[in-house]
């Protein structure tokens, strides 16, 4: 991998990371967890974002607020698609 592709990707990967680092903390979320969030660059090249161990509590914060927008995502029913 070239130094282009490497700097492209970590800032991708640094990207990601600070937006979930902002919306953990949206949600209430622990400081101590947005800690563990470190960006990654593979040796592809491939940005990721290295989440590590989290407590129950908060994977199921944030599976709640994933059920959450998912549902908001959701087409609704109109009149015509419902037959009435």
């Amino acid at each position: 991998m070239d130094m282009q592709t490497w700097r492209h990707s970590r800032s991708r990967a640094d990207d990601a990371t600070e937006a979930l680092c902002k919306a953990l903390a949206a949600l209430g979320i622990s400081a101590r967890v947005p800690e563990r969030l470190r960006p990654v660059v593979t040796h592809s090249g491939k940005p990721l974002v290295h989440v590590g161990i989290l407590g129950a509590e908060h994977a199921e914060q944030i599976a709640e607020a994933l059920r959450t927008a998912a549902e908001g995502r959701r087409p609704t029913a109109t009149a015509s698609d419902t037959g009435a």
